[in-house]
């Protein structure tokens, strides 16, 4: 095993749980590496290394993910150069070229993934989809509320429901597969019942007033349900660009997670 300093993270998915995922930890020194697929889907783009997909860099707050090809040369450029590398790689090819100690599914599918207990010396799931002990090591909670950010070590992770999960009235669903339109950005004031966006040819309206944290990109293809947009009821544009606390505590979870496994006195 190497040295905490030297340590390897591989993150799946550079969401907003992967990003302040990735954030803490290269914080932190370790060494990250974020994989995604080809077009991900974030709505909470304000503090999602995935744009860097797109845009080929991101800056998360202070720190700067860089979209990169999956070799060794460029991989450790980017690290040299104090940024976090992400490339486009859905099948982790690059898995056998940097052997990770640590892999960590945050790609949020709250379903069971290809995401195996052996890919790493520790591997770590967030949220539902996972069993600790079956095909994660450890799994982190991620369902609002007292447990959020636990770390657990034996079963599955809380499974939320739409009904139950807090803040879910200021996000906007898809409520048929198609196109998505944005008329908006992220910052923008809405007013309850404006237009944001359009779904194929059918408006999409602001269900609440306030500013909008998250949208997806303009002329992204979706599925029914998918999230299309979340709306801050704060109003404070500056927000929608810091990481959020809960996300936050998912993060202390996965460091915690990582220290109280490799960080021994052997």
């Amino acid at each position: 095993m190497r040295k905490l300093s030297e340590l390897i993270v591989l993150i799946r998915g550079g969401g907003e749980e992967g990003s302040a995922i990735a954030y803490r930890l290269a914080r932190c020194h370790f060494r990250v590496c974020i994989i995604e697929i080809d077009n991900p889907l974030a709505t909470n783009r304000g503090v999602s290394f995935s744009e860097a997909i797109y845009d080929e860099t991101k800056m998360v707050e202070d720190l700067t993910a860089e979209k990169t090809l999956p070799t060794l040369e460029h991989i450790y450029r980017v690290w040299r150069a104090g940024k976090i590398p992400i490339l486009v790689d859905p099948e982790m090819k690059v898995k056998p070229l940097i052997k990770p100690d640590v892999l960590i599914n945050a790609m949020m599918l709250k379903r069971q993934t290809n995401t195996r207990i052996t890919d790493a010396s520790l591997v770590i799931g967030i949220g539902p989809g996972f069993t600790a002990g079956s095909d994660a090591h450890l799994v982190i909670e991620s369902k609002p509320g007292i447990n959020l950010g636990n770390v657990v070590f034996e079963g599955e992770a809380e499974k939320g429901t739409e009904l139950t999960e807090p803040g879910e009235e200021n996000k906007i669903l898809a409520e048929d597969a198609g196109i998505f339109t944005a008329e908006k950005n992220i910052g923008d004031s809405v007013v309850a019942g404006e237009i944001i966006g359009r779904l194929n040819d059918a408006p999409v309206l602001a269900p609440i007033s306030g500013v909008l944290r998250g949208i997806l990109r303009s002329e992204s293809r979706v599925l029914a349900n998918i999230e299309l947009a979340e709306i801050d009821p704060v109003n404070d544009k500056s927000d929608c660009f810091i990481i959020r606390n809960h996300m936050k505590l998912i993060s202390a979870g996965v460091l915690e997670a990582i220290l109280m496994t490799l960080n021994t006195s052997e």
